[in-house]
């Protein structure tokens, strides 16, 4: 049986110990902010994200933006991570490694960001299409997002997990895409990951139940082909067995008392490509 707990800012600090936090007023007001900056950081990446520019360029962006924003990337130092966010491309499912890569016309790419901002973490992603992409990616992309909006539909008080991965899960699958297990959502807030996991596959009416006060992301990562993934030898990047294209969308989110608040909603409305 899980166990909720109302925490206080300052509270929400303690190290994951498996309970789900359910934070107050000033916890929702922290994640707005924190979410707001990162929406703003992919929002400023658009006319940066075209042929020939490399994947480092985009990361040192991203960096500048987020330190000028009074905030620190949360990736930076995370575990031995070196770099202010993830770009993943084509076939990679997650956490791909910025480097001297150089974007290519018809690439598909996810750039993933979190900074912290007064403590509070804002982690969100998204998909850009760089130049003339081909249509079947182009569909990908499309039904990724609508997976994510059905999941983020579902997150409502009385509700419970399953729901969330169950609305992705059969959305995906009705277009014969593989759903990613080995990655999932994750609670939120003071810390980067904390309880509950928000897998993007379940039954209905299974796992923990949805209560106001509740922050947590919703990324589905969903593959054209096979669901199964597998990560490369840097200990980071994650990508699809078959080589198949994969995409990602991830917002943050808090579940109120008639639904949910998203935090990480794009202020310009670049929330699905194009842009």
């Amino acid at each position: 049986m899980e166990q909720y707990v109302s925490v206080t800012p300052q509270e929400a600090m303690q190290a994951r110990d498996g309970t789900i936090k359910l934070h107050g007023a000033e916890g929702f007001d922290g994640m707005r902010k924190a979410g707001r900056l990162a929406a703003e950081i992919l929002d400023a990446l658009v006319p940066h994200v075209v042929p020939g520019v490399s994947t480092e360029e985009l990361d040192d962006i991203v960096r500048a933006m987020t330190m000028r924003g009074g905030a620190v990337p949360a990736t930076l130092g995370y575990r031995g991570y070196t770099h202010s966010c993830c770009i993943s491309i084509n076939h990679v499912i997650c956490h791909g490694i910025p480097s001297d890569k150089k974007l290519k016309d018809g690439d598909i790419v996810n750039i993933d960001v979190t900074p912290q901002l007064g403590g509070w973490h804002g982690d969100t992603s998204r998909m850009f299409l760089v130049g003339d992409v081909p249509v079947k990616a182009k569909r990908l992309v499309d039904v990724t997002y609508e997976c994510l909006m059905l999941g983020i539909e579902a997150a409502k008080p009385g509700n419970r997990v399953g729901d969330i991965g169950y609305a992705i899960q059969t959305h995906a699958e009705k277009h014969r895409y593989g759903v990613v297990r080995d990655f999932c959502g994750h609670g939120l807030g003071q810390l980067f990951h904390d309880a509950p996991e928000i897998v993007h596959v379940g039954r209905p009416g299974t796992g923990p139940e949805l209560r106001p006060g509740m922050i947590f992301t919703i990324e589905p990562m969903i593959n054209i082909g096979k669901a199964a993934g597998k990560v490369l030898d840097d200990g980071w990047t994650a990508v699809t067995r078959d080589r198949s294209l994969s995409a990602q969308f991830e917002h943050s989110i808090g579940i109120t008392d008639d639904g949910c608040e998203i935090f990480t909603k794009s202020p310009k409305g670049f929330d699905q490509p194009p842009y």
